[in-house]
């Protein structure tokens, strides 16, 4: 992982620990159910934009050296694993 991605996850990660750490005291304090609904919403929205990045860099760094380096097998396993992650396949 290129550093300025890790940065950048380290940042949204510290977000996304706020978001769920407000979750807990919302949940604790009885608030109203829709602002939990939306304060759960703008979690989900953070990690999905952590997941972006890291998939971004992914293609960047682990994908592009298999294209340019890799053999035939080593390049099929690396977009088969991507689609697998992209589908939400879990192995």
């Amino acid at each position: 992982m290129k550093e300025n991605t890790k940065v950048n996850a380290g940042r949204r990660l510290a977000r996304v620990e706020g978001q769920v750490r407000a979750l807990r005291r919302m949940v604790d304090e009885d608030k109203y159910c829709i602002d939990i609904v939306r304060q759960v919403q703008a979690a989900r929205a953070a990690l999905a934009s952590l997941e972006s990045v890291i998939i971004d860099d992914h293609i960047q760094t682990c994908v592009h050296h298999a294209i340019t380096e890799g053999g035939t097998s080593d390049r099929e396993a690396k977009v088969a694993e991507l689609v697998d992650v992209m589908r939400g396949v879990k192995k």
